[in-house]
């Protein structure tokens, strides 16, 4: 391989990784914008201004509205759901869920953007009703699966099925989560910590 054949990677990864990164800066920009104004109430224009960008620049990377909110979700879902599945698997449920838990504690404004999205996006003709929907199902057969091996395993005493132990756990965070939203004064750690305690069976969940 000649030294010009080996330098044509380079000269082409250039304007992509300016590409990638100006993408990164309007899903940051909207994430802030739908998390304080909604999905309706946000607007492309004004995400746009947020960075200094024009209109087109924003459009010319996700070319509807809908396209660059669920590139938000994404992003704000991905690596934490990707971390907690881990967790499951090396230390059980509950260490799992208050693991991230405090982990979520440090990003409010990507709770309060899912917890809008997720409230907005019950209406069928949402955009995002269709990626919240496959969400809560893909959260909950993970949880279940990880409820299984704990039981199995020995970690918690209840023996209702998987799938139900799953749905009430998603159910008690997102009411958790809400609240202290709602009111950070709330100490969600211990809300929470009470809550798996009661619905897995198990005593001192801090230290599982």
């Amino acid at each position: 391989m000649t030294e010009e054949m080996s330098a044509r990677p380079a000269a082409r990864r250039g304007p992509y990784a300016k590409s990638a990164r100006r993408r990164a800066e309007i899903v940051s920009s909207a994430t802030s914008v739908f998390a304080a104004r909604g999905y309706r109430g946000g607007s492309l224009r004004e995400i746009a201004k947020q960075i200094d960008l024009s209109l087109t620049s924003v459009v010319h990377h996700f070319p509807t509205k809908s396209a660059l909110l669920v590139a938000v979700l994404e992003r704000a879902d991905a690596a934490s759901i990707e971390s907690f599945e881990s967790d499951t698997r090396t230390k059980g449920v509950a260490s799992a869920v208050l693991r991230y838990v405090r982990r979520n504690l440090e990003r409010p404004e990507m709770l309060r953007l899912l917890a809008l999205m997720a409230a907005e996006s019950s209406a069928p003709d949402h955009p995002a009703h269709e990626w919240f929907r496959d969400r809560y199902e893909r959260v909950i057969a993970g949880i279940a699966i990880a409820v299984r091996r704990d039981q199995d395993e020995g970690r918690i005493s209840n023996s209702r099925t998987p799938r139900d132990i799953a749905e009430s756990l998603v159910a008690l965070w997102d009411g958790l989560q809400l609240q202290w939203l709602i009111d950070p004064r709330r100490d969600l750690v211990a809300g929470v910590t009470a809550a798996l305690e009661d619905l897995l069976g198990i005593q001192n969940a801090l230290d599982a």
